[in-house]
C-alpha cells in the first residue's frame, strides 16, 4: 500500500465509524416533553396569561407587567441551561426551586 492511500484509508474508516455513532446522538437529543419540563413550562405560560390578563383589566401597570415577564424570562432560562446540563431534561431539585421562583412572581400578580 502506498503512502498516499494509507492516510486515504484511515480518514475514510474514521469517517465510517463517525457514522455509526451519530444515531446515539440522536436519540439523546432535547426532550423538549419531559414531565417536568413541561410542568414548569406550562406554569411559565399560565403566569404569562395572567400577567396579560391583570394588565388589560388594570390592576398592574405596564412597568409591573415588565418586570414580572423579565423574572420569568430568567427562570425560563435558568430552566433551559438546567435541561442542557441534563440532556434535555431538569431533577426533582431543580424542578422544585423553579417551582419556588415560580411561587414568588406569582404572588405579585394580583387575583
Amino acid at each position: 500500500m502506498s503512502n498516499f492511500h494509507k492516510p486515504v484509508l484511515l480518514t475514510l474508516a474514521g469517517l465510517f465509524v463517525a457514522s455509526l455513532a451519530t444515531p446515539v446522538f440522536a436519540e439523546s437529543v432535547w426532550d423538549h416533553n419531559h414531565p417536568r419540563r413541561d410542568q414548569v413550562n406550562d406554569r411559565i405560560a399560565h403566569q404569562e396569561r395572567r400577567i396579560t390578563r391583570e394588565l388589560r383589566e388594570g390592576e398592574i401597570t405596564r412597568g409591573q407587567a415588565h418586570a414580572m415577564r423579565l423574572q420569568e424570562r430568567g427562570i425560563h432560562a435558568e430552566e433551559r441551561a438546567d435541561a442542557q446540563l441534563h440532556g434535555g431534561h431538569i431533577t426533582r431539585v431543580e424542578q422544585a426551586q423553579l417551582n419556588r421562583d415560580l411561587n414568588s412572581v406569582g404572588r405579585e400578580i394580583p387575583r
